[in-house]
C-alpha cells in the first residue's frame, strides 16, 4: 500500500465530536501533527470527512 502524509492545519474545536473523534482515530490531537499512514480505504474514507481540517501529502 502507499503511503500518504497527514497534517492537521485547523483546530478541532467547535467541530463536531465525530470529526474530532476521526482525527483522533488519524493520530492527529494537535495542530501541526503529522502522521504517515497506510493509504487503505479506510482511512481515505476518515480523511474525506475531515479534509477542511487536513492536509494530505505523499509520502
Amino acid at each position: 500500500m502507499a503511503k500518504i502524509k497527514v497534517t492537521q492545519v485547523k483546530s478541532a474545536i467547535d467541530r463536531p465530536e465525530r470529526q474530532k473523534l476521526t482525527l483522533k482515530a488519524l493520530g492527529l490531537n494537535k495542530m501541526h501533527a503529522t502522521r504517515e499512514v497506510e493509504a487503505t480505504p479506510q482511512i481515505l474514507g476518515m480523511i474525506r470527512k475531515v479534509t477542511h481540517l487536513v492536509k494530505v501529502e505523499e509520502a
